[in-house]
């Protein structure tokens, strides 16, 4: 699904569902990582993430675009159009639009491990660090011997 096919998905969904027409601009934003979608204040764009539609499907997408019609057209009548507002609570009931998305998957981040190991000379002590550090200016905390590097 291209961005133009998603604008016309928002537009369709926005005149049969809310009976009002939208008339800004709906794109996929492919930095968003934890939501499906997002209304922007200033702009009145809704921006919608890619991997929710390649992990669910159009069934997901349709209501992520609900949801965030819903922050729109709320917004733009001065009404609320914030998640703890009733007027948004009532609106998604009468429009079908889900409250949450389905869980996208995160990448976990690899635990990052000590790169610099170092050896006291006289007592054989080790010390792993993340940062390197000058073996000249640091001694052992058990016995004051000099460090070497190991790796």
């Amino acid at each position: 699904m291209t961005d133009c096919e998603l604008q016309e998905l928002v537009c369709q969904i926005s005149k049969q569902v809310f009976l009002k027409p939208f008339r800004h601009r709906a794109y996929f934003n492919s930095r968003l990582r934890t939501t499906g979608g997002r209304y922007l204040l200033k702009s009145h764009d809704i921006e919608v993430n890619p991997k929710a539609y390649v992990q669910f499907g159009l069934k997901e997408v349709e209501g992520i675009i609900r949801h965030e019609l819903c922050h729109y057209h709320l917004h733009i009548e001065g009404k609320g159009y914030k998640h703890r507002d009733a007027d948004f609570r009532t609106l998604l009931k009468e429009t079908n639009a889900p409250r949450f998305c389905s869980n996208l998957e995160q990448k976990k981040r690899p635990v990052k491990r000590a790169q610099y190991i170092y050896i006291c000379t006289e007592c054989g002590l080790r010390y792993s660090r993340k940062i390197r550090m000058n073996t000249d200016r640091y001694r052992c905390g058990k016995c004051l011997g000099k460090l070497k590097i190991i790796n």
